[in-house]
């Protein structure tokens, strides 16, 4: 099994996905007086396939929650998975 993580690039205004220590997808931020907007997502080509996807969403919103920051998810697929995992209400706003 892979290591799997995110980390908060805050000087790149991105959430990044390392799979071993390599950066295999972002999902890029901006700050909001009261949220964090969430406006693009992707997963590097030769990391495709593999549900990177799902967990960067996953670890990312969770990351926020430990936070206790509330997200507004402009990406589509950020907006499709909060939209299929009900269990992030709390922390997405308009």
């Amino acid at each position: 099994m892979s290591d799997i993580e995110v980390r908060d690039n805050a000087s790149q205004h991105r959430f990044e996905l390392l799979v071993d220590g390599a950066v295999a997808g972002l999902a890029v931020y901006r700050l909001r007086e009261d949220a964090v907007v969430v406006t693009h997502s992707e997963v590097n080509p030769q990391f495709r396939g593999q549900g990177l996807g799902n967990e960067l969403a996953q670890r990312t919103l969770d990351l926020l929650r430990s936070r206790g920051a509330k997200v507004v998810p402009l990406c589509p697929f950020f907006a499709r998975y909060v939209q299929e995992h009900p269990g992030y209400d709390d922390i997405v706003v308009a």
